[in-house]
């Protein structure tokens, strides 16, 4: 059976629940939404709170799948669908827009901005994921990879503008969802880890007219001149920062306030990496790891909050930003809700960003706490790889990451999706499972109890105190949904799509979806009925860690599905091939391999890693495991595929700027490593030489 009632699963759900709290409801006026899910966080909120009641703890035990659609050619699916009278709107990999009757699963239509074409250089900047669309008045938004804004009739898919949002050059690219304004559409972009410098734009939502531009690091003294907000920001950097990168994008967590006409940005991690090098002489480096608060109309600096000072470890504030009222100290009060990639916990004044409270979420060993007098941490010592190296929790991924956390003003809980796992930042070390970011050698690291596993926190934002937990046994899961039936969804890495009691943690249901899931769920209603609606395509940052994220899905092999339950649905999902973690490597006896070339494709190979699986650990999403590549068994069909993009369609880039010999090494460095996943050389202990990302 696909559908299970977890009366029997109670004893494996690994629910930690703490006794002594009360759920204490909070003020729930205006939080989330009803019928429509018209914004990505469901509202301008971003709580992922639905007001619906239909399905509840009461009856989740009947919920079965309504209809299924697949989506071929689609890999990894980090959108959470809008729901506009009844019909779904959402993106895939590469911001191909689909909508879909959501009564029935029907295709209505389908629009690809086909970013291979217009922009083929920047399918090289990304892994092809895209995290959702925006609604407003008829229109449907969406943002290519190659920073295309673009505006597209909710009737018909017809493109109705088109706006060019980041400059030829750029390392930037976008891949988050744009947010509404009220008439106006923001969007950020990516590539702070190539120390792209973060800004967000802003333009009218019926003509595409940019309207303003706001960026979150200083240019050179020229472009500040006149800019008070660049001005105080570049007092916080030393050197020539303009040159050497800032980072700071905004590639997801944006929140808009209506009452006050204000935008809450959260942008990125500074890049370069290693503080030394982009800002030699010390400094805070705003507006890095900060939320900032802006006016709607004009794109104004208010305030800002920064979570991290002078980043160094690819720590963000882009996770989603939750807008509520809080009773604290017996009076309501607005406030901004983060869980940061850094492990803590923030609730943010929202009138003055003025910092309430922060507490650690999980394992967190850069800082003591957080200095409630000053808002800074309180550091550790050596955690900028003072002596050379550097080993920190949370890692890169966080903590939480991108994968929505939702509110329930009805429990007066936030339900967070964490990871554990730490991070090496080493200076000049270099390793086979490590990433050289523009000079930084950057690696993975286990070293605890529950490292490389996931939870699924109930968190209270008044007492700061955890109310219940739930363990995973995979890191890499989806985001959440919370429901005023008193419910958290949440689908995992192994496959799994699960409600479970919002104020207990106890598991009362869950669904076989065949593959992992990483998206956020959401809900919605059509003619009175409630359906609960998550994509299916596991997927997105798997392959820099490897092994780590391997959960057995083989490129390919398991379809990417849109799935929609509903109360008492029937249909049954058709068999689909299950997790296989063995490498079924390919091999060529008669090569001959010249070392030399294996040690040097393994240096060359980061440029494939970001895809393809670091150390060649395919994670069979976004594409697939080389050992196993018919295509890469042949030097002549491999070199051929990289110089011609002929599957740039499909997401594989052209690298016309490998020469013959780079091809030829890394081909060898990938035979070297079939070899020895067949148990056919002995793996080697080499270092692989400089390269940079």
């Amino acid at each position: 059976m696909r559908s299970i009632f977890a009366g029997s699963l109670v004893a494996t759900a690994a629910i930690l629940f703490l006794a002594g709290f009360s759920n204490a409801a909070q003020p729930d006026a205006g939080v989330g939404t009803s019928a429509n899910w018209a914004a990505p966080g469901g509202a301008t909120d971003e709580a992922d709170y639905s007001r619906l009641t239909e399905i509840r703890t009461g009856n989740v035990s009947r919920l079965g799948l309504a209809w299924s659609l697949d989506l071929p050619g689609e890999v990894s699916l980090e959108a959470t669908p809008l729901a506009v009278d009844g019909v779904l709107y959402f993106s895939g990999s590469y911001a191909v827009v689909y909508a879909v009757d959501a009564t029935s699963g029907q295709l209505l239509w389908k629009y690809d901005p086909q970013t291979w074409k217009h922009s083929p250089a920047k399918m090289n900047l990304g892994w092809g994921v895209n995290r959702g669309v925006a609604y407003e008045n008829g229109r449907v938004f969406v943002a290519a990879m190659d920073g295309r804004l673009i505006a597209l009739d909710a009737k018909t898919g017809k493109e109705i503008w088109v706006q060019e949002t980041i400059a030829p050059g750029l390392l930037n690219s976008s891949t988050g969802a744009p947010r509404m304004m009220n008439g106006k559409v923001i969007i950020g972009n990516g590539g702070a880890d190539l120390g792209a410098r973060g800004f967000v734009s802003a333009y009218d939502a019926a003509t595409g007219k940019f309207l303003w531009r706001f960026y979150t690091a200083p240019g050179s003294p020229e472009e500040n001149k006149g800019d008070p907000a660049m001005e105080a920001a570049a007092k916080t950097w030393t050197g020539e920062w303009w040159k050497t990168g800032t980072g700071g994008t905004v590639w997801n967590g944006m929140t808009f306030d209506p009452e006050a006409n204000r935008i809450y940005i959260g942008a990125g991690n500074a890049g370069p990496y290693d503080p030394a090098v982009r800002s030699p002489g010390g400094g805070d480096n705003l507006y890095t790891s900060s939320i900032v608060a802006l006016d709607a109309n004009t794109g104004k600096y208010i305030w800002h909050y920064q979570e991290n000072q002078r980043d160094s470890w690819d720590y963000k504030a882009t996770p989603n930003i939750v807008l509520a009222t809080l009773n604290i100290d017996g009076k309501p009060r607005k406030v901004l809700m983060h869980a940061p990639t850094n492990g803590f916990f923030y609730v943010l004044d929202a009138e003055t960003g003025q910092l309430i409270s922060a507490e650690k979420t999980g394992l967190v060993t850069w800082a003591k706490r957080i200095d409630l007098k000053t808002g800074r941490p309180v550091e550790e010592p050596n955690i900028r790889y003072e002596t050379g190296l550097s080993e920190m929790w949370p890692g890169t991924i966080g903590g939480h990451n991108w994968q929505a956390m939702s509110y329930s003003p009805r429990t007066g809980l936030v339900y967070i999706p964490v990871q554990q796992i730490g991070t090496r930042f080493s200076r000049g070390k270099q390793a086979e499972n490590a990433f050289n970011i523009m000079g930084l050698m950057v690696e993975p690291v286990i070293k605890y109890k529950n490292d490389g596993k996931g939870k699924l926190l109930a968190w209270d934002p008044v007492t700061q105190k955890l109310r219940w937990s739930v363990q995973h046994e995979q890191l890499w899961n989806g985001g959440t949904l919370a429901t005023a039936g008193d419910l958290v969804f949440q689908g995992t890495a192994d496959g799994w799509f699960s409600a479970y009691d919002g104020r207990s943690g106890k598991r009362l249901w869950r669904f076989n979806a065949g593959l992992g899931i990483i998206a956020a769920p959401m809900s919605y209603s059509v003619n009175g009925k409630q359906y609960v609606s998550v994509l299916v395509g596991y997927g997105g940052t798997t392959a820099p860690l490897g092994n780590l994220m391997n959960v057995g899905w083989k490129f390919g092999a398991q379809p990417r599905r849109l799935l929609t339950f509903v109360l008492d649905g029937k249909t049954k999902l058709p068999p689909t091939a299950p997790p296989d973690m063995k490498v079924h490597a390919l091999d060529d006896p008669a090569l001959v391999l010249n070392e030399a070339d294996v040690d040097a494709g393994r240096a060359l190979f980061i440029r494939c890693a970001t895809c393809h699986g670091v150390g060649l650990q395919g994670t069979g999403s976004p594409a697939p495991d080389l050992r196993e590549s018919g295509i890469a068994l042949e030097l002549d069909s491999f070199s051929q595929l990289l110089k011609s993009g002929a599957l740039m369609e499909q997401g594989m880039p052209r690298f016309e700027m490998l020469t013959d010999q780079q091809i030829s090494q890394i081909y060898a460095y990938i035979r070297a490593g079939a070899r020895e996943a067949l148990g056919l050389r002995k793996p080697s202990n080499a270092k692989p030489a400089p390269a940079r990302l």
